[in-house]
């Protein structure tokens, strides 16, 4: 047995020899290892593959790399923090780059969001949040606030907190009670009144009315928080009605309820903006914040908190702990010293003002395909987008995952499904011609499936 061959087949990453190990995240496990999409390399605008093959990426990872990949400044960055300070202890001692870090983050926020807490992922970030909205009323005497409110279709990661105050059903089904005390608003989406619509809907403001009825059967006084995507993503883009948000924070501030925004999705320049809570003229109590804050190079996450909700915990003796929460990976010197580097990016090269100005020609060539086989509904804000696809009758799902597949093997595009919904959010440097090839290309998938 030649043990040296063996071992190097075995040491191969760019050909492994067993896919059994690894039980994929949110991925049809069987259907992937009988006939794998695997990638190997990134840079820019695309992926390459095992053999070679350049693969335009339609959703900038996984909404997170908005800077592109591999970019050279916030590679560097990761190689001398790496040279410099691999890890420091994330408990009673800190590092430069995660004080600068939080800094420009809360340079950013609107208001007086002005504190970070970081985290490693969004589903961190949002159970942190939760944390935070619990421990504040219990730290200013109003511990009977204890009452979260989410939205149905909402996507708030992984966690017990996050599919707690989350709507997706296929998320919670399986993992019994959840949290206690948990009610949802109604999610904003009506095809009968905002089919094919760019940017903000006109119909739907009335539905933030129904926190008053939660409100009122539960009563103010044990109503901790309310979280809501300002722009729903993962459940497939569902952009908020015009108005929709300004009404859920005045409520919120009529019955003295904290407003969370999860920014997972939204943060760092998809919609145009550093935040959408500045696109919508709101400013939450707290946002969450994840995937492009270093455009998905090293795992990171937080939570932006306003003043007064962050001063409240400063009180009593200084030497003793104000927020008994943490993780050992909170603020990480490399994923800081890549978030610096990408806000320089995004500042040097305006990429949000460039998503921003592309945002029409992005809702024009995504409205392009609606009169295409099987399309039910399209829907665009910033650089998202999302294709409602009809059904098959012999399962949901099915004809996306297809398209999915397709697009990656023979037409060399990544494109994002919801059970028959295709998702697209490109990174923000993308050109109006790679619009259009993106547009093409998945316009020829349609077809193929129809």
């Amino acid at each position: 047995m030649d043990t040296g061959t063996t071992m190097r087949a075995a040491n191969d990453v760019r050909a492994p020899n067993d896919l059994s190990s690894w039980w994929m995240p949110f991925t049809a496990n069987r259907a992937f290892k009988s006939a794998p999409r695997m990638i190997t390399g990134a840079k820019d605008m695309h992926y390459t593959t095992p053999d070679g093959r350049q693969v335009i990426d339609g959703i900038a990872g996984l909404w997170s790399c908005n800077a592109g990949h591999a970019r050279d400044p916030i590679v560097a960055a990761i190689q001398r923090q790496a040279q410099e300070l691999d890890y420091s202890p994330a408990f009673q001692f800190g590092h430069p780059h995660g004080f600068a870090a939080a800094a420009r983050i809360a340079q950013m926020a609107p208001g007086d969001l002005d504190h970070v807490f970081f985290t490693n992922s969004g589903s961190e970030a949002i159970d942190t949040a939760l944390k935070i909205a619990l421990a504040y009323w219990n730290v200013s005497g109003q511990g009977q606030k204890t009452r979260l409110i989410g939205r149905e279709r909402g996507y708030h990661g992984v966690g017990f907190g996050g599919i707690s105050v989350g709507g997706i059903v296929t998320n919670r089904k399986f993992f019994g009670t959840l949290l206690a005390g948990v009610d949802h608003l109604p999610h904003t989406y009506s095809r009968e009144h905002q089919a094919f619509t760019k940017g903000e809907p006109e119909w739907g403001a009335h539905l933030a009315d129904d926190l008053e009825r939660i409100v009122a059967l539960h009563d103010a006084s044990t109503v901790a928080a309310v979280v809501v995507e300002p722009m729903a993503g993962s459940t497939g883009v569902l952009p908020p009605p015009k108005g929709y948000l300004k009404r859920l924070r005045e409520i919120c501030d009529k019955h003295n309820i904290l407003l969370v925004f999860d920014e997972v999705i939204s943060g760092f320049g998809r919609l145009g903006f550093a935040f959408a809570a500045e696109r919508y003229g709101v400013v939450p109590d707290m946002i969450t914040f994840a995937k492009a804050v270093n455009s998905g190079t090293v795992p990171m996450g937080g939570v932006i908190v306003r003043k007064g909700v962050h001063d409240a915990f400063m009180k009593g003796p200084e030497h003793v702990i104000e927020l008994f929460h943490g993780y050992t990976y909170s603020g990480h010197p490399l994923a800081c010293a890549a978030a610096i580097a990408t806000l320089d990016l995004y500042r040097e090269e305006k990429l949000f003002e460039r998503a921003l100005a592309l945002e029409p020609i992005w809702a024009d060539a995504m409205m392009s395909l609606r009169e295409l086989p099987n399309v039910l509904d399209i829907r665009t804000v910033g650089l998202v987008g999302a294709i409602d696809l009809a059904s098959r009758p012999d399962g949901v799902g099915k004809r996306a995952f297809e398209a999915m597949d397709l697009a990656f093997r023979e037409h060399d595009v990544v494109i994002r499904i919801t059970a028959d919904t295709i998702a697209l959010t490109p990174p923000l440097i993308i050109t109006e011609d790679q619009i259009g090839e993106i547009v093409d290309k998945v316009g020829r998938v349609i077809r193929a499936v129809a």
